[in-house]
């Protein structure tokens, strides 16, 4: 169980959860806080390329793989792992986004576009506060898609006061 606050961002494909997110981390960044950033992706996913070592570690049966640099390392999991077993892995961080995982139990931000190919809403009940090019009232805070300064605020006030911002237990 981890007592580092998570905040996932929240929408449907093609809102702009990756845009919003990078915007905030370099923000968040900027503000030397300490980020971990985890994506929930539905689809099958590669991280590793044909032909090099770890590809081939994998594909002979490996069940982790590691590749690890001086500067950086990545953990190829070739099974299954559950969020929580990942969030209990992340350390020396401030706070941990994720991009989406709507049903997660994290406070939770969304993004509303009206441009956005895929009309459809995360329901503002849930969330915290909502990203949006949109006018409506919501009757949670609101930010502007490109307010990455306003939500950065937001969410390091909600750190201090403990408003929403749950450590997974």
């Amino acid at each position: 169980m981890t007592n580092i606050p998570i905040y996932s961002i929240v929408a449907y494909s093609g809102t702009g959860k990756t845009t919003l997110l990078v915007k905030l981390i370099a923000e968040l960044k900027r503000r030397g806080v300490r980020v971990a950033a985890i994506k929930h992706d539905a689809h099958e996913f590669d991280i590793d390329h044909e032909g090099k070592d770890s590809w081939r570690f994998s594909r002979a049966g490996a069940d982790v793989t590691v590749v690890a640099s001086g500067t950086k390392a990545a953990m190829i999991e070739n099974r299954a792992v559950p969020v929580e077993v990942l969030l209990e892995r992340i350390t020396d961080v401030d706070v941990i986004l994720t991009e989406g995982y709507k049903t997660g139990p994290w406070p939770k931000i969304a993004v509303w576009r009206g441009g956005a190919e895929n009309k459809s809403r995360v329901p503002v009940e849930p969330c915290i506060a909502v990203v949006t090019d949109l006018s409506d009232d919501t009757g949670v805070p609101c930010f502007g898609l490109d307010d990455a300064a306003g939500l950065c605020d937001f969410i390091l006030d909600d750190m201090k006061t403990n408003k929403a911002a749950k450590s997974y237990k």
